[in-house]
């Protein structure tokens, strides 16, 4: 929603996808109060996509073509569960990678076949290395990130971009919770800067904030023996 009022701000036409309509029809509202150009609503369940590329086109088609996409949605999970539960496991890797990895795949054909426009899809710092404490959702992050490095490959010389966006911690509903204070903490308005940049430049992968590119820096990097004494 943060980025989607910095477009709406721009004069922006914008189709929202989601699965309450409710929220949606408030959003919209929201965005042409704050100057969108034109907002249009579809319901999906973007978890369960049947014919992706289909449905994508027909969002698409609603404001006569995309420049561009951005896919932000997901679980967090329960780790503790999910070591117990092959289906919440299951339920984390669906949501979190296999159902977005049919997106962006629609995604980068619409893109590729047009020449232009850009993808933008939320990670996380959680996929740069495995920690007990998030480890399924870490991997399905993991595995997305290689996804869209891979499409911003195959993108190269041919006119679109795929930008991987990796936030760290990020005061949204799905940290409720948590103890939410501190430095490394944002707002979505900061993530929502970086996204919205991403989508007009760089790629394929940029940190939310910057500073956590040198912080999952130092983190890859602590030797096992040191890294499995600790709890992050």
């Amino acid at each position: 929603m943060a980025t989607a009022r910095i477009y709406a701000a721009e004069g922006a036409s914008i189709v929202l996808v989601g699965r309450d309509r409710g929220r949606l029809e408030q959003t919209s509202a929201d965005l042409r109060s704050r100057g969108a150009g034109r907002v249009e609503i579809a319901t999906c369940d973007l978890a369960t996509p049947h014919d992706a590329a289909g449905q994508l086109r027909a969002f698409a088609d609603q404001i006569g073509g995309v420049d561009h996409i951005i896919l932000a949605y997901g679980i967090l999970g329960d780790q503790y569960e999910a070591e117990r539960d092959a289906e919440i496991a299951e339920e984390i890797l669906r949501v979190n990678f296999n159902s977005a990895a049919a997106w962006c795949l629609a995604s980068s054909d619409l893109l590729e076949r047009q020449a232009r426009g850009t993808l933008v899809v939320i990670g996380s710092v959680a996929g740069d290395r495995g920690r007990r404490a998030n480890y399924v959702y870490g991997a399905a992050k993991s595995g997305l990130a290689v996804l869209v490095q891979g499409i911003a490959h195959r993108f190269a010389n041919k006119g679109p971009r795929a930008v991987l966006v990796k936030p760290g911690p990020t005061i949204t509903p799905m940290t409720e919770g948590m103890k939410r204070s501190g430095l490394l903490w944002a707002r979505p308005d900061q993530i929502a800067a970086v996204i919205h940049a991403s989508a007009l430049r760089g790629g394929p992968i940029a940190y939310a904030p910057g500073f956590w590119r040198y912080i999952m820096l130092i983190i890859r990097n602590i030797p096992s023996r040191i890294f499995n004494r600790m709890e992050i």
